[in-house]
């Protein structure tokens, strides 16, 4: 299968990597040259007979001029799998823009960060036609662990914006749990003992503790050099507004941990930190 990948970043290069073991895998837009990557010169060069275009790129603007400089060059049928996590908007006119190209368009963004991307263990969530994804379900066999296809155009975006409003607000009340049961003089491998196999059960306790030297090895453990940035779960629950907005959808706990995030990333040191060292920003506070 003859690939076109545009956005060989942090996530991009690693993914395509992979690809790039089995498949012809033509790239542009890089940071870096992954091994065995043909590069082109420009998207347009890129995704001119490609079978599938793979787009991993920041926003929906980025996203929507790409498709339109991409979608006239590619072959009729050709696939546009973009990767990228976008507005669930942005997502359904690219691939509306497609169908009038006679392509057809899959929307699958990825939970599982920068180790997923490298180890091929990502999981997928896409939207689309059946029948188009059934065509690059052997893609995402290789760079990632599980796709679930969610329905149609958009419905990838809108799994993976509620995923991680699920994901912001557990990540800030098991912070917020920690600093109180220090507070509270509980030790937090107790606390970890028991509400990891409790109630309180959650991944972003069990898998992703954010206290260092509790429970499994986390980003915590590493000063929390970014596994999934601040930055990009702030990007996620800003989307997560967005469409709760269009769809008025009342949803005031995504909203508040949006705001806690905005404060963290755009106010305080968050900028550049793993999302759950939001357990620091705890830390150093008091309730008054």
């Amino acid at each position: 299968m003859k690939i076109g990948f545009i956005g060989l970043g942090n996530m991009g290069a690693p993914m395509a990597a992979n690809l790039a073991k089995t498949h012809d895998v033509t790239g542009f837009d890089t940071i870096a040259k992954p091994d065995g990557i043909r590069l082109a010169s420009s998207a347009t060069a890129t995704a001119k007979d490609a079978d599938v275009v793979i787009t991993m790129l920041p926003n929906g603007d980025i996203l929507r001029a790409v498709a339109n400089e991409i979608h006239p060059a590619m072959k009729q049928g050709a696939i546009h799998l973009d990767c990228s996590t976008v507005d669930v908007e942005s997502a359904r006119a690219v691939a509306t823009q497609a169908e009038n190209h006679d392509l057809q368009a899959i929307d699958a963004p990825v939970s599982g960060g920068i180790g997923g991307a490298t180890n091929g263990t990502l999981t997928f969530m896409a939207g689309g036609p059946e029948d188009a994804f059934a065509k690059v379900k052997p893609l995402f066999d290789i760079m990632g662990q599980k796709a679930v296809h969610c329905g149609p155009a958009g419905n990838g975006q809108a799994a993976k914006i509620c995923n991680n409003m699920i994901l912001g607000v557990t990540m800030i009340a098991t912070c917020e749990a920690f600093v109180l049961a220090d507070k509270l003089g509980l030790d937090r491998q107790a606390m970890f003992d028991v509400v990891s196999t409790s109630s309180g059960y959650s991944w972003s306790m069990n898998a992703y503790c954010p206290a260092p030297g509790i429970g499994p090895q986390s980003p915590a453990d590493n000063g929390y050099k970014p596994g999934f940035a601040a930055d990009l779960m702030l990007k996620d629950l800003n989307l997560s507004q967005i469409a709760a907005e269009a769809a008025n959808a009342d949803t005031p706990m995504g909203e508040a941990a949006r705001d806690l995030y905005a404060q963290f990333v755009e106010q305080e040191d968050g900028k550049g930190q793993d999302f759950s060292a939001m357990l620091r920003r705890f830390e150093k506070r008091s309730r008054t």
